[in-house]
């Protein structure tokens, strides 16, 4: 469970730090974020397949309070991708603040709500289905909550003008490489990992034997 709320830790906080850095694709305004953050849902779906979703959903809940309190530092300290001294930790930034907060109940929505369909649907023999449901559910909750919360009415008036759309390209751009290519990873990765655990399990009954 340590690791795995780690890796979790892990990618909330460069996501809020890659989330400040807007990118456009073919014309289309996103951020980096995109690109980083499709990895919860890919170790969280993995959890629930292999391990349940009680351990799931303790891993989320372990982790939403530290993701918090480290989003709000990292972005201070990389206040819109720029090394700000640790100096801007003495001052109330309400703009990362947002950010923070937002990926807070993004986080808990998304990977709540990613569970939930997950595990309704592990039990098919369609080995892509509940983790592709999973995807396309928890990233709507999950984009839509944060992209409103962070950056509605927001002094950042780029992001204050653009966040609809961005959300929505933010949203797709997910799916997308979630799709091509973490859905592919996860079918391998699930395939290592239940052979180690066989293998194991194995072990384990030729020793106690």
């Amino acid at each position: 469970m340590f690791w795995l709320s780690l890796f979790h830790l892990l990618v909330i906080t460069s996501s809020n730090y890659l989330v400040q850095l807007p990118v456009s694709i073919f014309g289309f305004h996103t951020t980096w974020g995109a690109f980083s953050f499709p990895f919860i849902f890919l170790a969280t779906d993995l959890t629930v397949r292999i391990f349940g979703a009680p351990l799931a959903r303790r891993i989320i809940f372990a982790v939403m309070i530290p993701a918090l309190l480290i989003s709000y530092v990292i972005s201070s300290l990389f206040y819109m991708g720029s090394w700000q001294g640790f100096g801007a930790l003495a001052h109330f930034n309400l703009f990362v603040a947002r950010i923070a907060t937002a990926s807070f109940m993004a986080y808990a929505l998304g990977q709540i709500l990613d569970v939930h369909v997950f595990n309704r649907l592990r039990q098919s023999r369609r080995w892509w289905l509940a983790p592709t449901a999973s995807t396309l559910f928890g990233n709507v909750s999950d984009t839509l909550a944060f992209f409103f919360i962070a950056f509605w009415r927001s002094p950042d008036a780029f992001m204050a003008e653009h966040w609809m759309e961005i959300a929505l390209v933010d949203y797709c751009f997910k799916v997308l490489i979630s799709i091509v290519f973490f859905l592919p990873m996860y079918g391998v990765l699930l395939n290592m990992l239940l052979k180690r655990l066989a293998d194991k399990s194995e072990i384990n009954a030729l020793q106690a034997s």
